[in-house]
């Protein structure tokens, strides 16, 4: 059986053979969120299907395809979609793009997801920098032996959202007029969204997010020495919250509706990530 590394190293060549940018940046591109890969130029994409051993995308609202471009001067490898736990892959499975992408020779990855509002504060649209997190899936994709070459047997958690990258984010924002909160997800297995029991512990255990992605990425992520952005659109509010049911529709409708702004922010944010990384 092929070990991961080699596995990841394969796909990133493969990725790589087919595009003369060099980008230090990934994105992933939640639910409804994926048209910022459209927006990319000199870009080159790539189907998933069309890179060795990378899980494809089933749910609604992921494209699944790299795309390999520029956001103004800066180069990114954008995932247009990602794959979930819920979908019946592992989470080594999950994480194996997050793993590509450090094979590719990216340094930082901005995450984001469509997530359901806990906190009070929060009203549908909102965008929310990730501070922290809960692991509430069950798993991890650190579980098995360790591969020294990807990092350490027991990575250090306590800084998995960057400092410096929030602050960047935070003061962009300000800078366009964009409200911006700043919260702590909670991810959960699904693909069910949650009662109102299970939103109500998880406020009292101080949870202001919750979704069904994201976390595994980043433990990836910093196990091989990534940094870390993640942002969330808040495009609903969670079970029992609102007196309405919750859909996967309401959503995408949400996620269309602010994407604008969410893909001002990312552009603003991209220059200050990308400055950093080479500093």
């Amino acid at each position: 059986m092929t070990d991961q590394f080699t596995l990841a190293e394969s796909a990133a060549q493969l990725i790589l053979n087919r595009t003369p940018l060099r980008p230090k940046i990934g994105l992933v591109l939640g639910s409804g969120l994926g048209a910022f890969g459209d927006s990319l130029t000199d870009a080159t994409r790539v189907p998933y299907a069309d890179i060795p051993s990378f899980p494809q995308s089933t749910a609604i609202g992921h494209a699944g395809r790299l795309v390999i471009g520029k956001a103004g001067e800066v180069e990114v490898a954008a995932m247009q979609g990602r794959v979930h736990l819920y979908e019946g892959y592992s989470a080594q499975e999950v994480a194996f793009p997050i793993r590509v992408f450090a094979r590719m020779g990216i340094k930082a990855v901005i995450l984001t997801n469509a997530a359901g509002g806990i906190n009070l504060g929060y009203s549908q649209g909102a965008l929310v920098l990730i501070r922290d997190h809960f692991n509430l899936q069950g798993t991890n994709p650190l579980v098995g032996p360790n591969d020294d070459r990807f990092g350490t047997r027991f990575p250090d958690m306590t800084h998995a959202y960057s400092r410096s990258y929030r602050k960047f984010a935070r003061e962009e924002a300000s800078k366009l007029n964009i409200l911006l909160h700043e919260g702590v997800y909670a991810a959960l297995l699904g693909p069910s969204y949650e009662t109102p029991s299970e939103i109500e512990s998880l406020r009292r255990i101080g949870a202001d997010l919750v979704g069904m992605s994201t976390v595994a990425e980043v433990i990836a992520a910093r196990h091989m020495g990534l940094d870390v952005l993640a942002i969330s659109c808040v495009t609903n509010m969670a079970a029992g919250i609102l007196d309405q049911p919750l859909s996967h529709a309401e959503v995408m409708e949400t996620g269309e509706r602010v994407k604008s702004t969410f893909e001002s922010l990312l552009r603003a944010v991209l220059p200050r990530v990308a400055k950093e990384v080479e500093s």
